[in-house]
């Protein structure tokens, strides 16, 4: 047949019997189809003198591309010596992949993670990895494996592709340790879903209601004065929620209103404040002993947790669908509405990246758009 594409392989049509169809470009290339109308990528090469037919995986998880890419790579290395997919007899030691996130978590984590990170990573692993390829060889792993992965979690894809990350790099670091050859990462071709970025902004009614459950919070106490404060810090910073949550009094300068942390998710920052921010934080009564500024129940912690006070004071204010997160992309669009260029939001924000602080740029439309309103109406209330 022609070269094998995405095109030319969903017009195979399957038969009472299983066959395969090779490729012209490629020798050894081809695609298996079965009688249900399963369709496999396989690849066929010689290996000391032994023929060796090997599976790359199914077609729709695996692209015609990447089953190409990786059957060249199949031969290539075949080619220099090497058989890494083949059904030869293989030795029964060699690390397992539980032994590589062992070493990962132990020798790498601590070094190049941050810790929030790093809890990430050691849920990934727990949950979605080991389980599944734990007791499995390192040098074993195939794209096939990674692409099959991949695919079964596409009903929720930020998880997919955050899980074929991990994995990712924790490969990289295998080839790195030499437990597998240098250049055969499985996940390289496994192409990442779509993602929708959630734009959720507070509107002014929002903030007022926000703001009146807040206050009812404060006189009632169904949340506590630490998780108030913070939840206004939020909104008043644009600060992230671990910024705030972790936040020592000696990174704290009320002179000069600035909060100087010496670590962040983008590394050391300045956060400058504005009155508001300044006056609930002096507002805070220090809890003697304490490094925290927001000190939690447990002696010598800071607060951890704001998700039981947060829906509460949803619940309260009537607001729907909003995350505690969202009130840093609502200081952003504040500082639009007010006239602030995004250089300085993504200066205020912390931002490293011009692309980061891009995804608000939109918003810079509406007090344009006002304006235009204000002309038009004033145009036809005069012409009538």
């Amino acid at each position: 047949m022609p070269k094998i594409t995405k095109r030319t392989v969903d017009a195979l049509v399957p038969a009472e019997r299983e066959r395969v169809v090779w490729d012209d470009d490629i020798k050894g290339f081809g695609v298996r189809v079965h009688p249900s109308g399963r369709k496999v990528y396989i690849v066929k090469y010689r290996h000391e003198g032994r023929a060796i037919k090997t599976t790359i995986g199914p077609h729709g998880p695996i692209t015609p591309a990447a089953a190409r890419a990786r059957a060249a790579e199949i031969v290539t290395l075949a080619r220099t010596g090497r058989d890494l997919e083949g059904k030869m007899p293989r030795k029964s030691g060699g690390p397992t992949m539980a032994d590589l996130a062992r070493r990962f978590m132990d020798d790498y984590a601590p070094d190049h993670l941050k810790p929030s990170t790093a809890r990430l990573y050691r849920k990934i692993l727990d949950k979605r990895i080991l389980p599944r390829f734990g007791k499995r060889r390192v040098a074993d792993i195939g794209r096939a494996d990674a692409a099959a992965l991949h695919h079964e979690m596409r009903a929720v894809p930020g998880h997919a592709n955050r899980t074929l990350g991990v994995l990712s790099r924790m490969l990289t670091m295998a080839e790195v340790w030499e437990m597998r050859p240098e250049g055969v990462n499985p996940c390289r071709f496994v192409k990442k879903y779509p993602e929708r970025k959630r734009e959720r902004f507070l509107s002014d009614d929002e903030y007022r209601r926000l703001g009146a459950a807040l206050r009812d919070a404060e006189r009632e106490g169904f949340a506590s004065p630490a998780a108030v404060a913070a939840i206004r810090l939020l909104m008043l910073t644009g600060c992230r929620s671990g910024e705030i949550l972790s936040l020592r009094w000696e990174h704290v300068d009320l002179d000069r209103g600035e909060l100087r942390l010496p670590d962040s998710k983008t590394g050391a920052k300045i956060v400058h404040l504005g009155e508001p921010a300044v006056a609930v934080l002096r507002g805070i009564q220090r809890s003697e002993g304490s490094p925290w500024v927001l000190p939690g129940q447990k002696p010598g912690a800071h607060l951890a947790f704001l998700h039981g006070p947060w829906y509460r004071i949803l619940e309260r204010s009537g607001i729907k669908n909003l995350r505690i997160h969202d009130l840093r992309h609502s200081f952003a669009s504040g500082g639009l509405l007010v006239g602030e260029g995004l250089p300085m939001i993504g200066k205020l924000l912390g931002h490293n990246k011009v692309q980061t602080t891009a995804r608000y740029a939109h918003l810079a439309n509406d007090p344009v758009k006002s304006a235009a309103n204000r002309i038009a109406s004033r145009i036809a209330g005069v012409a009538g």
